[in-house]
């Protein structure tokens, strides 16, 4: 598997391939929740394109076989509106995933989205293709983030009947702060994962 970083907004090919694996995604979370009202799964295609977020995409190679039925469970992280502020590219520690362009060797079968600050990242979506579930997509993007945050908090949400999505996060190390109803009868959990800067200072 292949991660590289992406820029739907002045690739119109990505864009498209983003929104195809982003509608499945969380049309299997809504099956999962029994709530279709996730804001993510109605995104048109400007919208992807004009969200100021940062993205990785996970890629299978050309050549790979057809990926086996029954997959990874469903892991996409629904959170607040993306903070503007966290676009600027000054802000942070310099990236750790190296910049590869992207190309349309191989396919898309995952991406993650996030906005960022000093101190902070937080996760505003994680999107896995259901015919590439169980192949370590969803762990492999939420470990490069991860190793860009360094000692930075990172954050995210998900539903909270989400079972699968919160295991995986709360596998790194994730502990839930509390759930919260941003539309009524939707409900997601809000998870941190302190920075080692912050655990330090807690200590």
């Amino acid at each position: 598997m292949d991660v590289r970083q992406l820029n739907p907004g002045v690739d119109g090919t990505v864009a498209g391939d983003l929104l195809r694996v982003q509608r499945a995604a969380y049309a299997v979370e809504a099956a999962l929740i029994g709530d279709d009202r996730i804001p993510t799964l109605w995104e048109s295609l400007d919208e992807l394109r004009a969200a100021p977020l940062r993205w990785l995409g996970a890629f299978t190679p050309s050549g790979e076989p057809p990926v086996p039925a029954g997959g990874e469970p469903p892991v996409p992280a629904g959170g607040e509106p993306p903070v503007p502020a966290g676009t600027d590219s000054r802000v942070g520690p310099p990236d750790t995933v190296p910049a590869r362009p992207y190309e349309p060797a191989g396919r898309l079968v995952g991406a993650v989205a996030w906005t960022e600050d000093a101190t902070t990242l937080d996760i505003d979506r994680l999107v896995v293709d259901p015919a590439a579930h169980r192949r370590g997509v969803g762990r492999a993007l939420v470990g490069a983030l991860l190793t860009r945050a360094g000692d930075r908090t990172v954050l995210v949400a998900t539903g909270r009947a989400n079972r699968p999505a919160r295991a995986l996060y709360e596998s790194f190390g994730f502990t839930a702060l509390g759930d919260a109803e941003p539309v009524p009868g939707l409900w997601i959990t809000r998870y941190a994962l302190p920075g080692r800067a912050a655990a330090t200072r807690s200590a």
